[in-house]
């Protein structure tokens, strides 16, 4: 089975016992010379076996971001407009179920090559093909610098969510060759990525390339208008060191590393000046991007597909612990709601008993990025089209020592089918093993019956906005209706602060 026939040529994969895998396909060009910042152009067809047995680099970032194992990153360059196929090796008599992961990251790093995504385990059990992606980030894939074009070099907006289409579109064209159905495509993904779900529900381009979409813990109102997109742009090109007036050749010429590293500052500049406001994000450009994913999904003007979205009950504590971007501590919380409003802060704060408890200030923070706007979400949604509410409280012990819980992406664990690996067994060597084999297959078996037939199972009912009806993912499983209710509604019309 490794020797595959594309539509741009013969790859050959690896046979392992179970799953075939093929690595770092191309799926569109190489963004290079007079194609960076441009649209994804198709591949160039290649004459003879094309080996896709290696991983080849991951997006432009901070090498951090890449890392794939301890003390071991994988190379960045311009040049990853790949995708991963994994597939059971044995032949199936019918076409498989498609399911199509987008790696998370806050649109600034991340790699479809970090080995929890390999997806091996979701094909054996869900006889399913999976395929994972790389896409532009950070400056390459977020920033529109449209206003610098020239007439001889114009530069693209929302290129990030053009490269996700142009995978989707190399799904439709390719995907049967390796036993998977292009007519049952799944889209799924985390954090950035389920952001990533939501902007292709409401991306004309992605029409009928997907049929349903799992988005686990989306912020799902970043988004930025052609205004701030704009004013944003304009700092990052001042942060390279160029004008109005030379900011198209100094795009064109300057290293990736430095386009990089003046994007990376000015984006963390907002987030200090700014708490709640994440200027990498699909830019509302009124072509690509017609709306807002939330206002789509909210208006009905999404892709009415069946959806699966849920966060984890501690979302901010992972932040808090490792990283300094989220609204997690007093200050940066009073900051943001002291622009939502008159009586948001307090509205927020009567709905947190403990506040300013750090434990509380986090949870707080972790809501307001994850958890409010998911419910708009569902709320929007399941007017329009079948929606499946989920909240994941499981965590290990090791979790709760640490202080975390059930964190975000902390969920990736299970869906991926992770515990049995080294890094699950040192994360469940203090307790939690039988636990976290329960929410695995409470995650795998949802997730698989959903992309086979468009349903969870049966003891997960839909979203409604009457009931509200949750599965709070844990040991044991059970639904809620309607869970932190007083918290739900502290938040109603609290929204991301903008730059104009």
């Amino acid at each position: 089975m490794a020797d595959i026939t594309t539509a741009d040529g013969v790859v050959r994969g690896h046979d392992g016992r179970r799953v075939a895998r093929w690595r770092s396909l191309p799926y569109a060009a190489a963004p290079l010379g007079d194609l960076r910042f441009r649209a994804p152009q198709p591949v160039v067809p290649w004459a003879g076996v094309r080996e896709a047995t290696r991983f080849a680099a991951a997006a432009m970032q901070h090498r951090s971001g890449a890392r794939i194992g301890p003390r071991q990153y994988q190379p960045t360059s311009e040049d990853s407009l790949t995708l991963n196929v994994v597939a059971p090796v044995e032949r199936s008599s019918t076409p498989r179920p498609v399911l199509v992961f987008i790696h998370g990251g806050g649109y600034m790093m991340g790699t479809s090559a970090l080995g929890l995504y390999s997806g091996a385990r979701l094909a054996v059990r869900g006889d399913a093909v999976v395929v994972s992606l790389n896409y532009r980030l950070g400056g390459f894939g977020y920033v529109d610098f449209g206003e610098f074009s020239t007439p001889e070099r114009p530069f693209d907006a929302n290129l990030g969510l053009r490269d996700q289409v142009a995978a989707l579109e190399w799904v439709q064209r390719n995907i049967a060759a390796f036993g998977g159905d292009p007519g049952n495509v799944t889209i799924f993904g985390e954090s950035a990525g389920a952001h990533s779900v939501l902007s292709l529900l409401a991306t004309p381009a992605a029409e009928g390339l997907f049929h349903r979409g799992i988005a686990q813990s989306p912020p799902a109102d970043w988004a930025m208008s052609s205004d701030d997109a704009r004013v944003f742009a304009r700092r990052c090109v001042e942060a390279l060191g160029a004008t109005t007036e030379n900011a198209a050749e100094a795009l064109i010429t300057a290293s990736a590393n430095d386009i990089r590293r003046a994007v990376d500052r000015s984006s963390a500049e907002v987030l200090r000046e700014y708490p709640g406001l994440f200027p990498i994000a699909p830019i509302v450009d009124g072509v690509y991007l017609p709306k807002a994913p939330i206002e789509a999904i909210t208006d009905g003007t999404a892709h009415r597909v069946p959806l699966i979205i849920g966060t984890n009950r501690e979302e901010g504590a992972l932040f808090a612990r490792f990283a300094d971007e989220l609204p997690t501590n007093p200050d940066r919380l009073h900051r943001l709601l002291s622009r939502a409003g008159d009586d948001a802060e307090f509205r927020v704060i009567a709905a947190y008993p403990g506040y300013p408890a750090p434990k509380v200030v986090v949870r707080a923070g972790g809501d307001y990025v994850f958890w409010r706007p998911s419910v708009t979400a569902m709320e929007g949604h399941s007017r329009h089209a079948p929606t499946y509410a989920y909240r994941y409280d499981f965590a290990p012990r090791a979790f709760h020592l640490a202080g975390v819980g059930a964190t975000h992406a902390s969920d990736l664990i299970p869906v991926f089918g992770a515990v049995d690996t080294p890094f699950g067994r040192a994360i469940t060597a203090a307790g939690g093993r039988r636990g976290l084999r329960a929410v695995t297959r409470q995650f795998q078996d949802n997730w698989l019956s959903f992309a086979r037939n468009g349903v969870p199972l049966p003891s997960w009912p839909a979203y409604t906005e009457d009931r509200r009806t949750t599965l709070i993912i844990d040991d044991p499983t059970r639904l809620e209706n309607d869970p932190d209710q007083t918290k739900r509604i502290a938040w109603q019309d609290i929204r991301v602060p903008t730059l104009t």
